[in-house]
């Protein structure tokens, strides 16, 4: 008995690490994809208005800054919930 229950609760703890690590990696591809979409739209605007690259590139940056944090944060929860 005893020991049907530890099986059952190491089971679940396994589970809990492969569904944090599922949880980094979620994170890190959403802020890549993110930041590419970013990327890409600014990269569109500075064609049709040269003029204004300088504004749109560092909104750029602020904006993908803003995603890295956001998934840094993700990605670090995730990882003290596989250690802890």
């Amino acid at each position: 008995m005893l020991g049907m229950m530890l099986l059952q609760a190491a089971a679940g703890a396994a589970l809990g690490k492969v569904g944090a690590a599922v949880g980094a990696a979620i994170a890190a591809l959403a802020a890549a994809i993110g930041i590419g979409k970013i990327g890409h739209a600014t990269m569109e605007s500075i064609a049709r208005q040269p003029e204004s690259a300088g504004n749109m590139r560092t909104s750029m940056i602020i904006a993908a800054g803003m995603i890295e944090g956001a998934a840094l944060f993700a990605i670090i929860v995730c990882l003290l919930t596989i250690f802890f």
